[in-house]
């Protein structure tokens, strides 16, 4: 039987087939699997002769790479298929089938903030992501965002630099960090967060991979803040992909002088809610985050027929003492719980989602 993560990466690099084509054959025939075993497809898909002829031929050596990646600790593949893929990002147009993960996938289900703005933010517009997401940040909404220069890197540090958690969606392959210059940022988003991407190992930054990364931005997230953004950024793209899939977008104003306003006051007429302060958020998003937070505990509950774990959280038994007031690192917790690792990592998501416990860098978790 062919190996499901070596099915994944072939069907991804298969020629000819596109995110929708891909997620199509999925639904059609229930498990991936079943795809390669196909002498022909319904006419319905759409599946080109070149990719039904390359999805017959499996040609390994297209996913040497992206197997040695998965090699590297830290290094993770979640699919479409799999019980804990985001469930935010199932609902835009054109899911990812396949996201690459380097860090702790587990932070892509909390409730997220997609923080956008100006590669050359002006010094207000980095006062203000920093202000912002401080607060953000130290309210467990996760911060996501590019990566790039200006708004998103500041965004970013402003996370960490408040011990929460932040996510940076990439528009390259994970072993390629662009800009350059994030390469530090980079490896500390990974220690207590996430880099993501849909693109295979190797994809190097092209204009066209921007887009498609900012939809999985605004995907992820519960709703979008413009920080800064011209009449011609590709901020206002990710907005009006927030817009396109009815989550809220915010937007804070500035001078009717400064050019890096304009896109922001363009949003705001057009329907983004004005914000002065991260509270207006904080209040804006927590009924959404309170109805992903049930959503993703009725899952965690229902997989293998039966509670996904078997921890008492309101009780405070079991793990949640074994979570010390200072920092404790998962190892301990595993050794000592009894737990397989996947039943810690999931109970210890809960626990943060009931806002018992708070994830540190470095795989450490302190109770609360």
């Amino acid at each position: 039987m062919m190996d499901r993560e070596h099915a994944w990466l072939l069907l991804s690099r298969t020629p000819g087939l596109g995110n929708i084509k891909i997620n199509n054959l999925i639904k059609h025939f229930e498990s991936i699997e079943n795809i390669f075993s196909q002498t022909s497809f319904p006419p319905h898909l759409k599946i080109p002769q070149a990719a039904a002829s390359a999805l017959k031929s499996m040609d390994y050596k297209n996913i040497t790479d992206d197997l040695r990646w998965l090699e590297k600790q830290g290094n993770h593949m979640l699919t479409i298929a799999d019980d804990l893929y985001p469930p935010l990002l199932k609902q835009i147009n054109s899911p990812p089938p396949i996201l690459f993960v380097t860090g702790n996938p587990d932070v892509l289900l909390q409730p997220q903030l997609a923080v956008v703005g100006s590669r050359s933010a002006t010094p207000v517009g980095l006062k203000n992501t920093q202000l912002f997401c401080d607060r953000l940040a130290k309210s467990h909404i996760t911060i996501t965002s590019g990566m790039a220069l200006g708004v998103d890197g500041a965004a970013h540090q402003a996370a960490l630099n408040a011990g929460g958690h932040t996510i940076a969606v990439l528009g390259t392959g994970l072993d390629i960090v662009y800009p350059a210059k994030h390469k530090a940022l980079a490896h500390d988003i990974a220690q207590s967060g996430a880099l993501v991407s849909e693109f295979s190992v190797g994809t190097k930054a092209h204009a066209h991979n921007f887009p498609q990364r900012n939809r999985i931005i605004c995907g992820l997230s519960l709703g979008t803040l413009v920080i800064e953004a011209g009449m011609q950024s590709g901020t206002l793209i990710t907005a009006r992909q927030t817009m396109e899939i009815n989550r809220p977008v915010m937007a804070i104003p500035g001078s009717i002088h400064s050019p890096t306003a304009k896109g922001c006051h363009l949003l705001i007429k057009q329907g983004a809610k004005l914000v002065e302060s991260a509270e207006e958020i904080i209040e804006e998003l927590s009924p959404l985050a309170q109805s992903l937070s049930l959503q993703i505990k009725e899952k965690l509950d229902l997989l293998n027929k039966k509670p996904y774990i078997t921890v008492d959280i309101d009780g405070h038994e079991h793990l949640l003492n074994l979570v010390c007031y200072e920092p404790t690192p998962i190892d301990e917790i595993i050794n000592k719980s009894g737990l397989t690792a996947q039943e810690v990592s999931s109970a210890l998501l809960l626990l943060e989602l009931e806002e018992k416990i708070q994830t540190l860098p470095g795989a450490h978790y302190i109770r609360i």
